[in-house]
């Protein structure tokens, strides 16, 4: 049994439409379950074919439930602007999973996480995500952290100031190379793993795309896949951090992420000293901009 966190998120969702038809051995269906918050979200097709666990795998019964003679489990921690703090609020999460693995015979624990192990310093959202994969490698579980960069599904976030204004915003140093990947990639690779009873022991799985941009790069490419001028403007992390409080965030988690991108932009954990993975992320972000944000903008014109 196979149990998958975040069914409706960007990862999650993709995560669960590769392990729907997935077979085992003996040709038959891999069980699959997993914890929604709000059931209604999955389209028909996966709640036809799944055992959903209403709640958040952040509630402890919840988790419990779910993981009830299940032995792999696919975990991300969902961003949350309301938590009142970073670190609080992946614990929260973490610690019944840590729990329940030794209590419940959990095998193998495939999550999101990302780069900057051994590198990322007083980081933010980054430091409380490398915190998760060493509370979980400490139980024990056989255990992989798939380790992406910059996600490009963070550009949808632009597509009104990209198509009104020709501008695509960036908190990072616009002339420095800033690694990516594509969420289908995370996704791809989590079910690979999740399907695979043969690996062991705990290892980060870093993917890198093939690219090497900058974020005027990206504005190049995003100009010449949507045929008019698009700029990199540079925010301040102040000025992102005030844009988030507006949004709703509250002041630790806004300051959780600036705290995130200054360190990016002194650290250079995302920047072109790592080595890309075009094996397990080959999704360019000419391709990704083509196939994904092209669409998202003419849509949003309609």
């Amino acid at each position: 049994m196979i149990v998958v966190t975040t069914p409706t998120g960007q990862i999650g969702r993709e995560v669960v439409a590769r392990l729907l038809d997935a077979r085992d051995a003996s040709g038959a269906l891999v069980p699959l379950r997993v914890i929604a918050r709000d059931p209604a979200a999955l389209s028909p097709r996966v709640r036809d074919r799944v055992e959903v666990v209403q709640g958040s795998h952040a509630d402890p019964a919840v988790l419990k439930e779910a993981c009830q003679g299940a032995d792999r489990v696919f975990w991300l921690v969902p961003p949350t602007p309301g938590a009142d703090s970073v670190e609080k609020h992946f614990r929260a999460f973490t610690e019944p999973l840590c729990e329940i693995i030794a209590a419940q015979g959990i095998e193998r624990v495939v999550s999101v996480s990302t780069l900057g192990r051994g590198v990322a310093r007083n980081a933010g959202l980054v430091s409380a995500s490398l915190a998760m994969d060493e509370a979980i490698a400490a139980t024990g579980v056989h255990y992989r952290a798939l380790c992406p960069p910059s996600l490009m599904e963070n550009e949808l976030r632009q597509v009104a100031s990209i198509r009104d204004a020709g501008v695509f915003s960036t908190t990072l140093v616009p002339d420095r190379v800033l690694r990516l990947c594509a969420t289908r990639d995370v996704a791809a690779t989590a079910a690979r793993l999740l399907l695979d009873g043969s690996w062991a022991g705990q290892e980060d799985v870093p993917l890198v795309s093939p690219d090497g941009l900058t974020p005027e790069g990206m504005a190049e490419v995003l100009s010449e896949v949507l045929g008019r001028p698009v700029r990199a403007e540079f925010a301040s992390t102040a000025e992102r951090k005030a844009m988030l409080i507006r949004s709703g965030a509250t002041e630790a988690w806004a300051q959780g992420y600036a705290d995130m991108v200054d360190a990016q932009n002194d650290q250079g954990f995302y920047g072109a000293s790592q080595p890309t993975t075009p094996d397990l992320a080959p999704t360019t972000f000419r391709q990704w901009c083509e196939e994904v944000l092209k669409p998202a903008v003419l849509q949003s014109r309609n």
